[in-house]
């Protein structure tokens, strides 16, 4: 998977549980996913299951934490599908 091609899913995933709706349509890889979308930890839980749901990926704990931006989300995605 190309990281443009996750990039879009994974907006089309966060999208929903953003508060910062604006800070979506101007979201680069370097958007931070709880300051700048503001979504809360709790429906970080939510994402990674859709991840894993829309990606057909296992996240371990030691992945999942490691997702901070946008870009992050990208990156773990694109190497976990191996394409």
């Amino acid at each position: 998977m190309q990281k443009e091609e996750a990039m879009a899913k994974v907006l089309e995933i966060i999208g929903p549980f953003s508060k910062n709706q604006e800070a979506i349509k101007a979201a680069a890889p370097s958007t931070r996913i709880l300051e700048d979308l503001g979504v809360n930890s709790a429906r970080l839980v939510d994402i990674i299951l859709a991840f894993e749901d829309e990606f057909s990926i296992e996240v371990d704990d030691a992945a999942a934490d490691k997702i901070r931006t946008l870009g992050d989300a990208v990156d773990m995605i694109v190497q976990k599908t191996g394409k």
